[in-house]
């Protein structure tokens, strides 16, 4: 798979897990490593709204369109509305659209922290796509097992740069598992995730 299929595959996996929480659910404070940047706890709906205002770039951005040009405010707001499901459903539909359609790799992909061809953009935006999915399944009590493509892919993608990103704080010290432990395991533990399965 390219970086677009393996893009596709890890947003409609998280479409998949967004889609199986309640109306209950949306209100519930997520546990701390969800809070990132945040002083104060958050809830799911928060997160996903996230997970919605950076689907809702990708278009303009593999388009090759500055955020500037866009105009900076223009995601900003409440992205999941009153319907949060079928609101996320919009954006990852075209995210995953742009994504099929990109023709070539290599444009520039102006993001807040550089500039990189489009194909090393998908790699950044894949991974934590990904292990999101995992991660609200297990909070919300859905499955978290990833799709087995999925699973391979992200660590050909993250493996040989987990210790570079690790030191940037993207991911946790990396977790012991046995040898014969699953490549889902594997890859959940080599991020500083405890597998859950």
């Amino acid at each position: 798979m390219n970086e677009q299929d393996v893009f596709i595959l890890a947003d409609r996996t998280l479409q998949g897990v967004v889609d199986q929480i309640t109306d209950e659910q949306w209100s519930m404070t997520m546990p701390s490593d969800f809070q990132a940047a945040a002083d104060e706890p958050v809830t799911l709906r928060q997160v996903v709204g996230y997970h919605a205002y950076d689907d809702a770039w990708v278009p303009d951005m593999l388009a090759g369109r500055t955020m500037v040009e866009v105009g900076e405010d223009a995601y900003r707001g409440d992205l999941p509305g009153v319907d949060p499901r079928a609101a996320f459903d919009a954006l990852v539909d075209r995210a995953c659209a742009a994504a099929a359609m990109l023709d070539d790799p290599q444009r520039p992909v102006h993001c807040s922290y550089g500039t990189f061809p489009a194909r090393e953009f998908l790699t950044h935006v894949t991974s934590f796509r990904g292990l999101r999915a995992h991660d609200i399944a297990a909070v919300i009590g859905a499955s978290t097992t990833l799709p087995a493509d999925l699973v391979g892919a992200l660590w050909d993608q993250i493996e040989p740069n987990v210790e570079q990103w690790r030191a940037m704080g993207v991911f946790g010290p990396a977790v012991e598992v046995a040898a014969d432990a699953s490549a889902q395991d594997k890859l959940l533990a080599m991020t500083g995730r405890r597998p859950t399965g």
